[in-house]
């Protein structure tokens, strides 16, 4: 009986011991809090709409204890109008992220997703419109090495819009 709890101690001790430190998420009020923050803030331009740009940005910034942001990169983009809003959107979050006790600066990385809504009578002019944009599109690619160590990689926000006719 001595020996299984031993045993049973040693495992628990040991899984305590392993056990990964809670982040806290960065954004005052968590995933929801964040997500609509960006679903109210960031606006999507007429350049987007017109020319029925999709794709995806991904960023990186710092955020210092006060909550301010600098140092916003552009990692990746699918197209170079895409990026504009999202750092229209970031600089107005000022003093809503927070940073870990332990750290003075923390380094977040945030993926964006844009995509619009499609219309109920898709047609040819569509179809072309899309085809164009994706032919014309001016991609943003980092030529450098993104290193990942102390930075948080945080959920991807979806854009969703409506085009026009």
């Amino acid at each position: 009986m001595k020996k299984i709890l031993l045993l049973v101690t040693a495992i628990t001790f040991s899984l305590h011991c392993l056990a990964q430190e809670q982040l806290s998420f960065p954004f005052q009020g968590g995933k929801d809090i964040m997500t609509g923050f960006f679903r109210d803030s960031l606006t999507v331009s007429p350049e987007i709409v017109h020319k029925h740009a999709t794709g995806s940005v991904i960023f990186k910034f710092t955020a210092d204890v006060q909550g301010r942001i600098s140092k916003i990169i552009v990692y990746y983009a699918d197209d170079a109008a895409l990026v504009a809003p999202v750092i229209d959107a970031l600089k107005r979050s000022d003093h809503k992220w927070i940073i870990p006790d332990h750290e003075k600066f923390h380094d977040f990385i945030i993926p964006f997703s844009f995509s619009f809504n499609v219309p109920a009578a898709e047609g040819q002019r569509l179809q072309a419109a899309i085809y164009d944009y994706v032919r014309n599109r001016k991609p943003v690619i980092t030529e450098n090495q993104v290193p990942l160590d102390r930075a948080t990689l945080l959920p991807t926000v979806m854009v969703k819009y409506d085009i026009t006719r």
